[in-house]
């Protein structure tokens, strides 16, 4: 409960501050990306329940001959590199935190068909509402391979706490001021979780 108390009224607050911010960045996006100005996804929740998550789009809708969405490295174009660098498309998801679907600091929701392809162990990171950022986040975010993400997770389970939670918002800033982490080397933004194979490929088809 305290928990849920801190993250309304951080968001509602972040929400104020960022309002101009927002309504610039909206535009910015109608200009150049066109409509719609927001990406929607569902991603899972708490115990894997979904809701749709909200992000500022920072890729166009370019298709091939077949319908297909061309590759991530096709459709992320330099506005929304920036976008992301200064993680400006996340503010929207402020507003999955006033909903209670998210929480400041949890492990990132990722996409719903991951949910199978989870080994016991990585399946526990749903035992907690998931973040806008979080323990893997601060220490490598798209940088480093799923299994480093999905142990650090679990760690944060084991260990969750309040001045945790603070330690992890304070690192946050300084990654995002050192545009840290966004994407995968060699990639334009991260690679496709497999599973218990390991085997993964680039994910053309979704924003990370």
């Amino acid at each position: 409960m305290a928990k849920r108390v801190f993250d309304l009224v951080c968001a509602l607050v972040l929400l104020v501050v960022t309002l101009p911010v927002m309504g610039i960045t909206a535009l910015l996006v109608r200009i150049k990306l066109g409509s719609p100005v927001l990406f929607k996804q569902k991603r899972p929740g708490l115990h894997g329940k979904p809701f749709y998550i909200y992000k500022f789009r920072t890729m166009t809708d370019e298709r091939d001959e077949n319908g297909e969405l061309l590759p991530d490295e096709v459709r992320l174009t330099g506005f929304g590199r920036w976008l992301r660098r200064l993680s400006l498309d996340e503010l929207p998801q402020l507003f999955n935190v006033v909903k209670g679907e998210l929480s400041l600091v949890g492990p990132r929701p990722l996409l719903m068909e991951y949910l199978p392809r989870y080994t016991p162990r990585q399946a526990r990171r749903h035992e907690v509402k998931p973040g806008i950022t979080g323990w893997a986040q601060v220490n490598g975010r798209n940088a480093i391979s799923w299994e480093e993400k999905f142990e650090l997770d679990v760690w944060y389970v084991d260990r969750q706490s309040f001045w945790l939670d603070m330690k992890i918002l304070w690192l946050t800033l300084f990654k995002v001021i050192r545009s840290e982490g966004i994407n995968k080397e060699g990639h334009a933004t991260t690679t496709e979780f497999m599973g218990q194979s390991g085997n993964t490929y680039q994910n053309e088809r979704k924003e990370a």
